[in-house]
């Protein structure tokens, strides 16, 4: 399974590159506009440092201006995923970005038929919003198994990327379910490795040979 992260926040991306988890990046008007910074100057960065999808959104809702921008967005990097939401106008986006070879993830997913014309669409990746989905009282992960299910049945080539997550165990059933790609808030990701087991467990180690007053490199 392929880790996203989720911001625009160079440092917090920097901060995990040295871990291995960051196979990717998305990111959205929101997270661009909170960290006040250019958008153009702020996905080449973070292209710059990162070498897998970087996704940058595009914001005009009429399809002759989402697809000028998808380009336009595309022509900042070779791994720009140009990301473009689940309407009409997206998908027809979707598809004539597809035919140039650009990569293009479509977001705001919620349910397995939007799913579904993505992946009729040649979409890259779909985005489906498990955590939004939970805020209104449904299950996100049943969207999750429902569109596993659906793109294994036809060998669709699009890579299920779950959105909105907000627990470990989001990510854990999505795994298990064979999503392909999760992206994650930086905290999320901080939670992953978290066990107060392992605390314990490493502390009694190191009082344990503390005791011993030995150095495992030579003084």
């Amino acid at each position: 399974m392929k880790f996203f992260v989720d911001t625009a926040d160079l440092k917090q991306i920097e901060g995990l590159l040295p871990s291995g988890f960051v196979d990717g990046v998305t990111t959205n008007p929101s997270l661009i506009a909170k960290q006040g910074g250019n958008m153009r100057e702020t996905i080449e960065k973070i292209c710059g440092i990162v070498s897998g999808p970087v996704s940058a959104e595009v914001t005009a809702t009429d399809f002759d201006n989402m697809l000028k921008e998808g380009e336009y967005l595309a022509s900042i990097a070779k791994n720009v995923a140009v990301k473009v939401p689940l309407t009409i106008n997206g998908l027809k986006t979707c598809k004539k970005l597809r035919e140039k070879n650009i990569m293009v993830n479509v977001t705001l997913c919620f349910s397995a038929a939007q799913a579904l014309l993505a992946a009729k669409a040649g979409a890259t990746f779909i985005s489906p919003f498990v955590g939004r989905l939970d805020d209104i009282g449904e299950n996100g992960m049943d969207l999750i198994k429902d569109i596993v299910t659906i793109y294994n049945n036809y060998n669709l080539e699009t890579e299920v990327l779950v959105a909105s997550i907000r627990t470990k165990q989001h990510l854990i059933d999505s795994a298990i379910i064979g999503a392909h790609v999760a992206t994650l808030p930086p905290k999320v990701i901080h939670e992953l490795y978290d066990h107060p087991l392992t605390e314990k467990g490493l502390k009694a180690f190191l009082d344990d040979w503390a005791k011993t007053g030995q150095s495992i490199l030579p003084k």
